[in-house]
């Protein structure tokens, strides 16, 4: 039986600072997608789950520090996903370590997620100066303005659509969820890209919004927006994605789509 209260979510922590890959710690996806019937849902999705490491730091061979953003993506198909707490203090674990080169910290972050994780993983280290991570809007129709009922949002609000078909790509800024072991509040953006039926603005803004105390962890939030829309919609094409704030130096941006020509783009929202 799998027991989320062996990681160390909402303990207080030892500061490692010498290099201990033992530190990471997995979280099974099929514990929560059995919750959402994943396995009977007639689409596949894909997707990847995108890292950014913003305090990600060593020591080079003659003891000089050295630092980096290490942007880390794995398949959203995964048998694991690693736990954010665990990923920081591994992380952290770097510090005071020497290494030889930028390679070397690459070739161990990779290594060692590929190996808890069991999946391929894409590490890139960049400078923190680097133009790969200058803010930019999120194009789309923003939702945040729409004037909506807040009672209508307290049950699960009916995702309503009219008989026009269209493409479109909708945001908010008002995603809001709680951690699964913490209860603490995670705030993200969340993007919504359809093709089909149109949604009802209002309808789907109060969807969100009827999310603000669930707690789960920022991939299972986006599956779970991702099924619903999909299940009650039944859209030609959907993907949702979420742009989460940073908590620890990391963020966290989950992609989920109906089409294996999903988008994968790793931009830095304006809030991030």
């Amino acid at each position: 039986m799998f027991d989320l209260t062996s990681s160390g979510l909402g303990k207080k922590s030892q500061y490692v600072s010498k290099y201990k890959p033992d530190l990471l710690f997995t979280i099974p996806r099929k514990l929560k997608r059995a919750e959402l019937f994943v396995s009977q849902n007639l689409v596949r999705f894909h997707g990847v789950d995108i890292w950014n490491a913003y305090e990600v730091s060593w020591l080079d061979i003659q003891g000089k520090p050295q630092v980096k953003i290490a942007e880390i993506i794995y398949d959203a198909n995964s048998e694991f996903m690693v736990e954010s707490k665990s990923l920081k203090l591994y992380l952290n674990s770097f510090n005071n370590s020497n290494f030889n080169t930028p390679e070397e910290v690459r070739n161990l972050i990779t290594s060692d997620l590929s190996k808890i994780l069991k999946t391929r993983i894409k590490c890139v280290l960049y400078d923190v100066e680097s133009n790969h991570y200058i803010p930019q809007k999120i194009q789309g129709i923003l939702l945040d303005d729409l004037d909506i009922n807040i009672q209508n949002c307290k049950d699960k609000p009916i995702l309503e659509q009219g008989h026009d078909t269209v493409e479109e790509t909708l945001y908010t800024h008002l995603l809001k969820s709680n951690c699964l072991v913490t209860g603490q509040p995670d705030f993200g953006s969340l993007i919504i890209r359809y093709s089909g039926q149109k949604i009802n603005h209002i309808s789907i803004l109060q969807y969100i919004i009827s999310l603000r105390d669930l707690n789960e962890f920022h991939e299972q939030c986006v599956e779970r927006i991702f099924f619903e829309i999909y299940n009650n919609c039944h859209h030609t094409f959907l993907e949702a994605s979420a742009r989460y704030t940073r908590r620890g130096g990391i963020d966290i941006n989950p992609i989920r789509s109906s089409s294996e020509n999903f988008t994968q783009s790793n931009y830095r929202s304006l809030r991030q």
